[in-house]
């Protein structure tokens, strides 16, 4: 069975890349990095470190390589695959369509009967897939979309694996937590294949989906700006402070209580799986940079990601809200010379007000009761913290 990956950083060989392996794919990677396609393709084999007291190892061999930027070469690999895959981040999706759309229309073209292909973004979104869909689409004639729609499907998918930024001598070593899940929509096309060993399949994807983004997503962007204004340096670090840890898990009682209601988890179910997402933060084994978890500001205050929508879901069920505005207002003290959004949300700031700017970026009208709340949790900020905290204030 053959896959091609597109996106050979850590996340792609680190997670999505040993599980395609462990279940049995030869992965052919494609990324624009010439360095690391080169790497690749001379070593054809890489090496993944569990982050536990063992340090178990596996091999991930059977792999090539080419570079993205050859559209003829990426569309004649996807024509023979068996799965396509992504983890490139949301806002690259567009840059990869024009490939995958030369890759589908030769597949489709040369007359020969093949099996439904699955192309499935794992990106931190919801809707990834047809997000990517949407894109690739756009390169295709009404002609081919329509045979599209019959061999080729878009299933989203719900990932979850922590996999941190990371320097080692063998450039191709990655360093991964054992936790993963892969969770991917069933759809007619995927009934006539065979699952996937590793994938998790389900019928209705958003309620995983919103338990992951609104448990692990919030809770380490939680962790993460409020780690930042007291000065840490590292998700571990920031979980070893009581002060943390209590906005951490207030944020997800708050989620968390609004996931139960509107998916009908079970609670007891669903407070083991918070307990879990917490031993995970502290793993003693990782390092997981603050600058990462937190970089990106504007995106985690947008409307329907980790921080406004769990609130917003809350809030409308008449679930007090409190820890939640917190990391917003945190949020938006975040300063990084490094992350043009934590640059542009400060200038915003500074330009156009605070009142301007939550509404701008949150969405959350002026007279909002959680709009309220965010500027004044803000000013509490900054009066405890200052107005760049005691983190990275390079800006």
């Amino acid at each position: 069975m053959k896959a091609v990956h597109f996106g050979a950083g850590n996340i792609g060989r680190g997670f999505i890349g040993l599980l395609l392996h462990n279940a049995g794919f030869e992965i052919c990677f494609s990324d624009v990095n010439d360095a690391l396609v080169a790497n690749l393709q001379e070593k054809q084999q890489y090496t993944v470190k569990l982050a536990n007291e063992p340090g178990d190892t596996y091999l991930v061999d059977h792999i090539t390589a080419i570079n993205g930027k050859d559209l003829a070469q990426v569309a004649e690999k996807i024509a023979e695959a068996d799965i396509v895959t992504t983890a490139v981040g949301v806002s690259i999706l567009k840059h990869i369509a024009a490939a995958v759309a030369k890759g589908i229309e030769l597949r489709l073209s040369n007359g020969e009967a093949k099996a439904a292909l699955p192309i499935i973004a794992c990106e931190n979104t919801l809707g990834g897939s047809t997000i990517l869909k949407q894109f690739v689409y756009e390169h295709l004639s009404a002609e081919m979309q329509a045979l599209a729609d019959q061999h080729i499907v878009f299933p989203n998918a719900a990932v979850d694996r922590i996999v941190p930024l990371q320097q080692h001598e063998d450039p191709l070593l990655v360093v991964v937590e054992p936790f993963y899940e892969w969770t991917v929509e069933r759809s007619p096309l995927l009934s006539s294949l065979p699952e996937i060993e590793g994938i998790h399949y389900v019928d209705q994807l958003e309620p995983y989906i919103e338990r992951k983004l609104f448990t692990v997503n919030t809770g380490h962007c939680v962790a993460a700006y409020h780690g930042y204004l007291r000065g840490y340096e590292t998700i571990q670090e920031a979980m070893k402070d009581p002060a943390v840890v209590a906005e951490v898990k207030g944020a997800l009682l708050e989620s968390g209580a609004a996931l139960v209601q509107t998916y009908q988890f079970d609670e007891r179910a669903h407070a083991l799986y918070v307990d879990q997402i917490l031993e995970r933060f502290i793993n003693p084994y990782l390092v997981d940079e603050i600058a990462r978890i937190g970089r990106s500001p504007i995106r985690k205050l947008s409307p329907s990601d980790r921080l406004v929508r769990p609130a917003l879901l809350a809030y409308e069920l008449n679930i007090p809200v409190t820890h939640l505005t917190a990391a917003m207002a945190a949020a938006l003290l975040f300063q990084n010379s490094d992350d043009p959004e934590a640059i542009e949300l400060q200038t915003a700031i500074r330009e156009q007000g605070l009142t301007h700017t939550i509404t701008k970026y949150t969405g959350l009208d002026e007279q909002h009761p959680l709009h309220k709340q965010v500027a004044e949790q803000y000013q509490e900020l900054e009066q405890t913290f200052g107005s760049a905290g005691k983190g990275m204030s390079k800006s």
